[in-house]
């Protein structure tokens, strides 16, 4: 998912800030890189990969069939903050500004990425990207850090956040459907349907007829099948017991 984000990224620049004559990497700008630099340069380096857990979510998606029958479940897309270094390259800092510049009126142009304007599997989710530029740095993390363990001095730069879905591709496949609603059949004492469970007034009332008290009626096993011999539904045994 990381490089089908940066495709889309990169087309982002060129497409609206790189107008095809400044080159877009994706390299780490330490002080070797910067010195072997010989044309302008857009550098979009990432950082930091974190899951953004503020959108995490746990109710399983329904996967239906053509005809709108669940065929299984699977676990929504887990999103991830990609974090990019935002920097210009060229040999005059007003350069480097204007192309600092464009990019971030892009960014602000495209706070949202849908799927259309993005790339295999990021194109068939259905969730799009979504992009922060440019926010204050969180108390966990300091851009002077990434500069320091860079080995390079610091320069303007944009700190571009983009939280990205990742499928995580499980699937728990259903079980085949219900097509017959149950049929339960509760027998008396002497295997006829209601009659003997009747309530008699007096003593021993819910009593089956013709039971004495304290002998439980043993009655045989029901068997419901449900569903078509083609797409069988669940076998459901039922055996009662009239009481004591």
């Amino acid at each position: 998912m990381i490089e089908l984000f940066d495709d889309a990224l990169r087309e982002l620049v060129r497409r609206e800030a790189a107008n095809g004559q400044v080159e877009v990497a994706f390299d780490a700008p330490t002080r070797e890189w910067a010195g072997r630099r010989n044309v302008p340069t857009l550098d979009l380096y990432l950082y930091d990969i974190r899951e953004d857990l503020a959108r995490r979510e746990v109710q399983w998606q329904e996967v239906r069939d053509e005809t709108g029958r669940v065929t299984g479940r699977r676990p929504p897309p887990r999103r991830y903050r990609l974090s990019y270094l935002v920097t210009a390259w060229t040999q005059r800092p007003e350069d480097e500004h204007r192309l600092l510049s464009a990019c971030l009126a892009a960014f602000l142009r495209h706070e949202t990425l849908l799927p259309g304007a993005l790339s295999g599997a990021l194109a068939e989710q259905p969730h799009p990207v979504e992009l922060t530029v440019a926010l204050p740095p969180g108390p966990d993390r300091s851009l002077v850090d990434v500069w320091t363990a860079l080995g390079g001095e610091l320069k303007p730069s944009l700190d571009l956040v983009a939280s990205v879905p990742f499928v995580v591709g499980r699937e728990a496949q259903a079980g085949p459907p219900v097509l017959e609603a149950p049929r339960l059949v509760v027998h008396g004492a002497e295997g006829v349907p209601g009659e003997a469970l009747r309530p008699r007034p007096g003593r021993g009332a819910g009593r089956p007829a013709g039971r004495p008290a304290g002998r439980p009626a043993d009655l045989p096993e029901e068997t419901v099948r449900a569903g078509a011999e083609d797409q069988p539904g669940r076998i459901v045994r039922l055996r009662g017991s009239a009481g004591r």
